[in-house]
Order: C-alpha cells, then sequence, then structure tokens
C-alpha cells in the first residue's frame, strides 16, 4: 500500500486523483490537504512514502511547501502536478527540491506510471539512516524511543519527546543551520501560539545544552535572529 499525500486546491481534481488511484487503480492511501500550509501538517501527521502537490495555491504555495519539507527531509520523493511547467518554473521547482513534473491535465493511469517510476528510483537508491538512530561526536540518538547515549562512557538519557525531535532535527544537519520557524513547525501544533513555541524552544534548548555541558566537541549554537546549529568539533 503506497501512502500518498495529495495537495491539491481544486476540489473536483482532488476527487478524480483520490478515488482514481484509491477505488479503481487500487494499492493507495490517500491523504488530501487544500494548501500548502495543510500540506506540512499533514506530511507530519500522515508520514507519506509519496508527495504530489500543485503549486499555485491559497495561503502557501507549492514551492514554499517543498522548500519547507526540504529542510528536514529530504527522502520523500516530491512531484508537482501542475500547469506551470515554463522553463523558469521547472527550473525553480527542481532547485527547491521537487524530484519531478507532471503536466495538468492529466488522467490517474498517468499519475500513477509516475508515482512507480519515483518510488522504484528511490528504492533503488541506498537510503540515508534506515534505523532512525542518529550519530553525532560520541553520541548515538534514537529520537523514536527518545534516548540519548553517551558511547565514550555508556550513559543513557531520558529526554522528553519533543527534545528527542529538537536534537533529532539539528542532528540531521550537524554543523548547518536550522531556522526556529522550521524547528516549530516540525515540533510543535499549529494550534499552538507561535509566541508561546519560541519561548517553549529556548527552554528545551536549554536543557538539552545541559548534557553537553562536560563535552566541548558538542555544543548548540544560537544564530540570532535565524536559528540553532550542532557543532559537533
Amino acid at each position: 500500500m503506497i501512502k500518498l499525500l495529495l495537495v491539491e486546491d481544486d476540489p473536483t481534481l482532488t476527487y478524480i486523483v483520490q478515488t482514481g488511484l484509491q477505488d479503481i487503480i487500487g494499492g493507495y492511501e490517500v491523504a488530501t490537504a487544500a494548501n500548502g500550509a495543510e500540506g506540512i501538517e499533514m506530511w507530519k501527521q500522515f508520514q507519506p512514502d509519496v508527495i504530489i502537490s500543485d503549486i499555485d495555491m491559497p495561503l502557501m504555495n507549492g514551492f514554499d511547501m517543498v522548500q519547507r519539507i526540504r529542510e528536514v527531509d529530504g527522502d520523500t520523493p516530491i512531484l508537482f502536478a501542475s500547469a506551470l511547467t515554463s522553463p523558469k518554473d521547472v527550473l525553480k521547482g527542481f532547485a527547491t527540491g521537487v524530484n519531478n513534473y507532471v503536466k495538468k491535465p492529466f488522467i490517474p493511469d498517468e499519475l500513477n506510471a509516475h508515482i512507480q517510476a519515483v518510488i522504484q528510483l528511490k528504492n533503488g537508491l541506498k537510503s540515508r539512516n534506515t534505523g532512525n538512530i542518529l550519530h553525532f561526536g560520541n553520541y548515538s540518538l534514537d529520537v523514536e524511543h527518545a534516548t540519548l547515549r553517551n558511547n565514550s562512557n555508556a550513559q543513557t538519557y531520558t529526554l522528553t519527546p519533543r527534545e528527542s525531535q529538537i536534537l533529532g532535527l539539528l542532528a540531521k544537519t550537524i554543523n548547518e543551520v536550522v531556522k526556529r520557524e522550521t524547528i516549530i513547525t516540525h515540533c510543535w501544533d499549529r494550534s499552538e501560539a507561535d509566541f508561546y513555541s519560541s519561548r517553549s524552544l529556548d527552554v528545551f534548548v536549554n536543557s538539552l545544552r545541559t548534557l553537553f555541558r562536560h563535552d566541548p566537541a558538542i555544543r548548540i549554537k544560537t544564530i540570532r535572529g535565524v536559528g540553532l546549529s550542532l557543532i559537533v568539533s
């Protein structure tokens, strides 16, 4: 069963694609979103195998959605299904991180062929992190079970789920900056106030810093006005 996230603001097309893939072709579980902002939330909740997205949508367009997703997820195949297929739009899409384009109008069988091709291509590539265990310095982070192990002394720390999520995002991009907005989007629900989420992030980061206070090779650096970076030397 292929878990597919369809991000499309046209309800008629959404219905055609969803019923065509689920009920006629078969082998699909389709979740839907009407714009890029909803698409990000559904991507976090549904954890799709592949994403199909329109480009021109209200609230948040497809380019912005893909850019936000690609900041933390470089593996999930993403296809744009759009009438915007000028060279400029295509180049912008690939630069953002999309894997392929499907030109509108299309039929579900055509879309299915594109999906199967991009999934086969992905399965032919080595996964970057199959066990969800992230390694940095002397540490191993099990994001799913919220545990951090210091391999130099075998000491294990139990984290809160949110601490684990935050540290996991930073550990995936060692020595690179992760925007505060990206961390909050990934680790907090949309229903929580932005101000509350931002203040809470600082509290969780300070708690994580205490874990590495005796290890000069590891530090969580704040880049003021931008975001955070896990520095491993």
